[in-house]
């Protein structure tokens, strides 16, 4: 699955550009999926659902115009891995370091403001003013050149695995801004480019570990199925588990 964050601050055309992004990728026959950061509460104090989650581990929600379920991811990593998609746009999530941004803003020092190194891009608000290039990142008009902007999402959008695992010399964060610089590639993550000995999916997303989670879960499942009459060493091992 590939991302990027479209970024910045209260009325500089986030959502706008998100929305005219995400039309063409479906336009092209891409999965697209959006996640949202809200600064707000989104699930109001003393509401049912509110009450609910307080006893609950989720919430599902059946509304006249949509569905919902409601829960708490305990981290970045665990709520993208509720995802399965070609694409997914990111509206805010300022903090998030491992893909690539667009930034959305309302004026250069806007821009300048938001650039830590992740930007591959600029639209929104100011964008409406004519400019082509700030700081050497172009800008794009998604209200008047959607399709541009999504060719430029479509080429170099990424998502790196989050974990660290200094396997490539670098942490994530480091390692995705030296790929929107040019200088290095996803094939240069060492856990995304090599085949991984253990392999875990979830709704056919794949769980990234690094090697000693890979190695712990292996003794582990080799160790229990070991005991058990009829068991013998494979070249590959397979266990489903189905909530359903």
């Amino acid at each position: 699955m590939r991302a990027v964050a479209f970024v910045g601050f209260k009325k500089s055309g986030k959502t706008t550009t998100v929305e005219a992004v995400a039309r063409v990728l479906k336009e092209r026959g891409y999965r697209v999926a959006i996640a949202k950061s809200m600064h707000a509460d989104f699930d109001r104090e003393g509401s049912d659902t509110w009450r609910f989650s307080r006893v609950a581990d989720a919430v599902l929600v059946r509304a006249h115009d949509t569905d919902a379920v409601l829960f708490k991811a305990k981290d970045i990593n665990a709520l993208f891995s509720m995802v399965s998609a070609d694409f997914l746009l990111l509206e805010g999530f300022k903090s998030v370091q491992h893909v690539p941004k667009v930034i959305c803003a309302r004026n250069e020092e806007e821009v300048r403001e938001l650039n830590g190194g992740l930007a591959i891009a600029v639209s929104g608000v100011v964008a409406s003013i004519g400019v082509e290039e700030i700081d050497g990142l172009p800008v794009i008009d998604a209200t008047k050149e959607p399709e541009k902007l999504a060719d430029l999402v479509e080429k170099r959008a990424f998502m790196l695995p989050n974990i660290d695992c200094g396997l490539c010399g670098f942490r994530c964060a480091e390692m995705a801004k030296m790929i929107v610089r040019g200088e290095k590639t996803l094939k240069d993550c060492v856990v995304l480019s090599s085949k991984p000995k253990v392999t875990v999916k979830i709704d056919g997303q794949v769980l990234p570990m690094k090697d000693w989670v890979q190695e712990l879960v292996e003794k582990t499942i080799k160790g229990m199925l070991s005991a058990m009459k009829g068991y013998r060493e494979g070249r590959k091992i397979e266990i489903v588990i189905r909530e359903d």
